[in-house]
């Protein structure tokens, strides 16, 4: 078996599914975009399950090595620039709805062990940038860590599972997410990180 094979099919999968929904795509539209065949597929996947399985975890490591490289490679000083320049970004997520939509309602245990693991490993760096942050200076020193990443981890995690509720609702979501990071922002950091992120 290939390894970059397998990481294709996923990738490949992926776009599809953020496209048109779950749903709506099958094994034979993903073979057909690789241009392979379904026995290939199924050395790699038991069956459609399992692919999303894999998804979701590929997507989980994705998320952790942002997080690692903005941790571990740069100061927290580049990391509240990096937030304030993202946060005046359009994001796209027109898409966003339909996927969690079929997650939910298709593939609810998967769907679930996803937000679980999300929500423990948002809590962990959380921490982590909060703990940095108090090194560096930037957010306040009084602030209960261990509380703040749980709290900030389940704002996150509830905004997925209800994502196409709000949209639905007439709420742009983006823009949801952008004024909860810009208020949780402002709440821990210190005068001086609140200097810095002004400027």
């Amino acid at each position: 078996m290939s390894e970059e094979v397998q990481k294709n099919i996923i990738k490949k999968a992926g776009e599809l599914f953020f496209r048109l929904g779950i749903r709506s795509v099958s094994i034979d539209d993903i073979c057909r975009e690789l241009g392979i065949s379904k026995k290939t597929f199924y050395v790699y996947f038991e069956s459609k399950d399992e692919l999303i399985e894999h998804l979701l975890q590929a997507n989980l490591r994705h998320m952790a090595s942002k997080m690692e490289h903005l941790l571990f490679n740069k100061g927290l000083r580049s990391v509240v620039a990096d937030f304030t320049r993202r946060n005046q970004e359009k994001d796209d997520v027109r898409r966003v709805p339909q996927l969690v939509y079929d997650l939910k309602k298709y593939y609810p245990r998967q769907f679930a062990d996803f937000q679980h693991q999300s929500f423990e490993q948002q809590k962990r760096y959380i921490y982590s940038f909060l703990e940095k942050g108090i090194a560096e200076g930037l957010v306040r020193a009084d602030l209960n860590i261990e509380l703040t990443s749980v709290l900030f981890a389940k704002i996150y995690a509830d905004a997925l599972r209800d994502f196409e509720e709000m949209e639905a609702a007439g709420y742009n979501v983006t823009q949801l997410g952008h004024v909860a990071l810009d208020v949780m922002i402002r709440g821990v950091l210190s005068e001086e990180g609140m200097r810095l992120y002004k400027n």
